[in-house]
């Protein structure tokens, strides 16, 4: 059992908390018994788990099994140093290290129904974390992050999620530029979310498309502004003037699936 604080499993499951390390390393953290049984069955590279007997539920002897099938390393730890690798107040026991996808434009494949969504520079990692899962229960699993977005890897993005993140394909710090270019060289059509859009319901959501949705205060960048591109926006009553985006991108994607038959 590891007891040491000093120990180098625990200075890098540490390490991981930042953004950069994670960059360096190519792997990210991921706690919570629930978030871990979700990552194997999506089949997460998993490169190490982290337990402390201590916090064991009673299904633990089940996923173990599956563990140990899959050859995946496990270390049993104490309470304080799973506390000392925890990023949340109360760790649940069980945490892992697992490695990042490492995609390219080139992974993104584009066929006549195709809806990749593009999430530009949406900062709350709840929101973030939402829209993801959303994305994926509305049929879609290809996802743009511009730069500026907040960090797939930051754990309320990943809690928020609820595991969903395994399933989807995410490019990250794209550049708008190279989301227009890609997108054309393609032949998707664009969409953008903006309040000054047209009516979504008046809307022709035609196959393949590309969905844009913006920064909670600011809106879509300006190249997604661009009069060539189609802007659409959900129609309000009653004097409010906007939605919590990761609710508006659901019903958005959520009347593109409707049409489309999903």
């Amino acid at each position: 059992m590891l007891t040491s604080l000093q120990n180098e499993h625990v200075k890098h499951v540490v390490a991981l908390h930042k953004r950069k390390t994670r960059k360096d390393y190519g792997e990210f953290l991921i706690e919570g018994w629930r978030f871990i049984e979700e990552a194997i069955r999506r089949e997460a590279e998993i490169r190490q788990i982290y337990v402390c007997p201590e916090k064991e539920k009673g299904y633990w002897s089940s996923l173990y099994s599956v563990l140990r099938e899959r050859k995946i390393p496990i270390l049993e730890v104490d309470e304080r140093v799973l506390r000392k690798m925890s990023e949340t107040e109360e760790p649940q026991g069980i945490l892992a290290v697992v490695g990042l996808k490492s995609l390219s434009w080139k992974d993104l494949e584009v066929d006549s129904k195709t809806v990749l969504l593009i999430v530009d520079g949406i900062q709350d990692p709840g929101n973030l974390g939402t829209i993801l899962r959303t994305a994926l229960a509305a049929g879609v699993q290809q996802v743009c992050l511009t730069t500026g977005t907040v960090d797939l890897y930051n754990p309320k993005v990943l809690r928020s999620t609820m595991g969903t993140v395994f399933s989807l394909q995410v490019l990250t710090d794209c550049s708008p530029e190279q989301v227009i270019e890609f997108a054309q060289s393609k032949g998707l059509k664009v969409l953008t979310g903006d309040i000054e859009g047209e009516p979504f319901y008046e809307t022709q959501f035609d196959l393949p498309l590309a969905l844009v949705v913006g920064n909670e205060g600011n809106g879509p960048s300006e190249v997604f502004r661009s009069p060539e591109l189609t802007r659409v926006t959900l129609p309000m009553s009653h004097e409010v003037e906007s939605l919590n985006v990761a609710i508006a991108t659901g019903i958005i994607l959520y009347e593109i699936a409707r049409r489309k038959g999903l």
